[in-house]
């Protein structure tokens, strides 16, 4: 859903000031894109709690896979809402937040992050950006925030407004202007979910000043699993067999379906042949397909086009996997 915008040209989308942030937060909680400025680099921002939002940054960054995205919050109380905090946690976040410092920690069992934004995993990658006007969105929104870098997938990251405005058409709704960015680089990212912490990107904060503040800290290996952007991919699979390109269930199998012609008895991932509904529903059908402990689970084909390129990688991996 877009929201439309007065005025003519993409200029017209670029907003500033308090009326801006509260433009901006209209867009998110509607279910649209807004791009917005941090001390890093502008965000292509989505309401994280909204799959088909989250669907939607997949679908306009033309990204080909599914990479978990970092995840926006206005302050520490919102962020220990969505994640098993833990020591390292707070002293890093003491030190450093806001700021550009993602940390990646297990998921709270009732986190309502969308499945999509951290790629299936059970962790997921947090921050709190320390840009005044990211900081007012946030708390005017009301929301945590997806928001990969606001480029096409491949492209430089945008540090002004204009860079995401010549990036982007009638896929984002509006662009909320913080000048150019102080940073300019994609924040670090530190892996403290489990065992020895680990950074997994390079970033705003290096590693002398993260183990100044908790120790020793390891580098990510090609091998790491993926737990944030910029790393190679590997992402959850299930326990479940799947069987791709299937046009019905064998026996004790489960169909999961897409389009008009599925079974009315399959799991549909989209009954109208909507691809980013289908990239919203994918990691929670698997998850609950999984769990019904079955032989197999058989997968109807997706087109090739648009998001359904990473819906099929996406799948391609998980059968490979399980």
């Amino acid at each position: 859903m877009l929201i439309p915008i007065s005025g003519a040209g993409q200029d017209a989308r670029i907003v500033d000031g308090a009326d801006g942030v509260q433009r901006a937060a209209e867009v998110l909680r509607s279910g649209a894109l807004a791009a917005f400025s941090t001390e890093t680099v502008y965000g292509l921002g989505a309401d994280a709690t909204n799959d088909e939002a989250v669907a939607r940054i997949f679908e306009a960054k033309g990204r080909p896979k599914f990479n978990p995205l970092i995840i926006h919050a206005p302050d520490v109380k919102t962020v220990k809402s969505l994640v098993d905090w833990n020591e390292r946690a707070e002293k890093l976040a003491t030190a450093f937040w806001p700021g550009p410092l993602t940390f990646v920690l297990s998921r709270s069992d009732d986190c309502p992050v969308s499945l999509l934004a951290s790629a299936g995993l059970e962790t997921l990658a947090v921050r709190l950006p320390s840009h005044e006007l990211a900081q007012s969105l946030l708390k005017e929104a009301g929301c945590p925030v997806a928001a990969p870098s606001a480029n096409k997938s491949g492209h430089v990251s945008p540090t002004t407004a204009h860079h995401v405005a010549g990036e982007f058409g009638e896929e984002v709704s509006v662009i909320l202007d913080g000048g150019p960015c102080q940073v300019g680089l994609e924040s670090a990212v530190v892996d403290l979910s489990s065992g020895a912490p680990a950074l997994l990107r390079p970033g705003g904060i290096s590693r002398d000043e993260l183990e100044a503040v908790i120790g020793p800290v390891d580098i990510a290996t090609p091998e790491s699993p993926v737990k944030s952007p910029g790393m190679l991919e590997r992402h959850y699979a299930p326990s479940t067999p799947l069987r791709l390109n299937a046009e019905s269930a064998d026996e004790n199998e489960v169909l999961l379906g897409f389009g008009p012609e599925a079974p009315s008895s399959s799991r549909n991932l989209s009954a109208g042949g909507n691809l980013v509904e289908a990239a919203a529903n994918l990691f929670a059908y698997l998850r609950e397909l999984d769990a019904e402990c079955l032989a197999g689970i058989a997968v109807m084909p997706i087109p090739e086009s648009g998001l359904g390129a990473a819906i099929n990688d996406r799948l391609r991996r998980a059968a490979t996997s399980s």
